[in-house]
């Protein structure tokens, strides 16, 4: 079941460092759309014609229009912020490879799962990845100060 902008209804909210354990993963999956390329460009200024220009993007390595990488990434920092840790979480890093190209209508399923953990610093490293079927199209790791029933 998907929501108004074609994102998987999935269960929101705060995981603290106390109850995270190495190996925990939460994932989401949406539709990249037209609608999604436009305004990403438009909030992040970036026009480049490979994501909005059908017949220059015919001419490039990708043969067609693309989604900006960072738009798709930008699913990651939907998981982290709101399921895994989720509210509260704050990004510290993040490192990105870029394997393959999402385009307009591809289903995009990001994955992160817990790879380490520095429980007295409350820092939590994820493993991250996003998905067009069997292809993986970005992957890499994030790093995050995760919210702690202890503070709040």
């Amino acid at each position: 079941m998907y929501d108004s902008n074609g994102i998987d209804d999935i269960e929101v909210g705060t995981i603290c460092i106390e109850d995270i354990e190495i190996g925990m993963s939460r994932n989401l999956r949406k539709v990249i759309d037209d609608s999604d390329i436009e305004l990403f460009g438009r909030v992040s200024t970036d026009r480049n014609p490979v994501h909005f220009d059908d017949e220059y993007a015919r001419d490039t390595i990708f043969g067609g229009r693309i989604a900006h990488g960072m738009l798709t990434a930008g699913l990651i920092s939907a998981v982290i912020g709101e399921q895994l840790p989720g509210h509260g979480t704050i990004y510290m890093k993040q490192s990105l490879t870029f394997l393959a190209p999402v385009r307009p209508g591809d289903m995009v399923e990001a994955t992160v799962t817990v790879a380490d953990m520095d429980y007295a610093k409350r820092r939590v490293i994820l493993a991250c990845k996003c998905e067009v079927g069997d292809v993986v199209v970005l992957k890499g790791e994030a790093m995050v100060l995760a919210p702690s029933a202890k503070f709040d």
